[in-house]
C-alpha cells in the first residue's frame, strides 16, 4: 500500500531538507539558482548562504514497513508557485507544514491553506535552526492561529530520525483524523 504526504510551508523553511534527510532513495528536487529576479520577493536575511530554491516540487519516498510506503511530494514556498498546490495536495494523506520561527509570517500562507481545506490533516513541524527555537509551540500555535486538535512538533529538517519523528506524528494523527472525518483521498 502506499501513500502520498506533502511537505509544505515558507521559503527556506526546510521542506527540501526534509525530504532529503528522510528519502530512501534518492530525492528528485527542482532546485535552481536563485537570480536577480528574486530580489525583492524571497527575503533571505534569515538565510544569507540560501544560494537555490525550489521551483517545482521535491519528491522522495520512505519504507515504513513491508505494507506501507510513503511518497513525499514538497512544494515550493514562495507565493509565485503557489498555484501547483492544489494538484501536488490532491490525493494526500496528509501534510506537514515546515516553519521557520526566525520568519513566522512565512507560515502564514501554509497554515491557512490546510485550515481552509480541513479534509487534509496536517501538523506543524518547528525546524530547529542552530539547535533552538525563537518560540514555544503555544507561542507559535496562537501567533500562527492553528486549530488546538492540530500537533506541534519541535524538530532539526538535517537530521533523518528527527525527520522521521515528524512523519510518524503526522501519519499517527492522520489516521486518528480520518477515522472521524471524510475520507481524505
Amino acid at each position: 500500500m502506499s501513500s502520498k504526504i506533502v511537505i509544505a510551508g515558507g521559503f527556506g523553511a526546510g521542506k527540501t531538507t526534509l525530504v532529503r534527510s528522510v528519502s530512501e532513495i534518492p530525492p528528485v528536487t527542482t532546485e535552481a539558482i536563485m537570480t536577480e529576479a528574486s530580489v525583492g520577493h524571497d527575503d533571505t536575511s534569515a538565510t544569507p548562504d540560501k544560494t537555490t530554491t525550489t521551483v517545482a516540487m521535491d519528491f522522495g519516498r520512505i519504507t515504513i514497513d513491508d505494507e506501507l510506503v510513503m511518497y513525499m511530494f514538497g512544494t515550493p514556498g514562495q507565493a509565485r508557485f503557489w498555484f501547483m498546490w492544489d494538484d501536488l495536495v490532491r490525493g494526500a494523506v496528509g501534510a506537514v507544514v515546515v516553519v521557520d520561527c526566525r520568519r513566522l509570517a512565512d507560515s502564514f500562507d501554509a497554515v491557512d491553506y490546510f485550515e481552509t481545506n480541513k479534509r487534509i490533516p496536517y501538523i506543524v513541524a518547528l525546524n530547529k535552526f542552530e539547535g533552538h527555537l525563537d518560540y514555544t509551540s503555544e507561542q507559535v500555535r496562537e501567533a500562527l492561529e492553528v486549530s488546538p486538535e492540530v500537533p506541534i512538533i519541535d524538530f532539526d529538517a538535517r537530521n533523518r530520525l528527527s525527520g522521521g519523528d515528524v512523519l510518524k506524528t503526522l501519519l499517527r494523527y492522520a489516521l486518528e483524523h480520518n477515522r472521524t472525518t471524510e475520507p481524505v483521498a
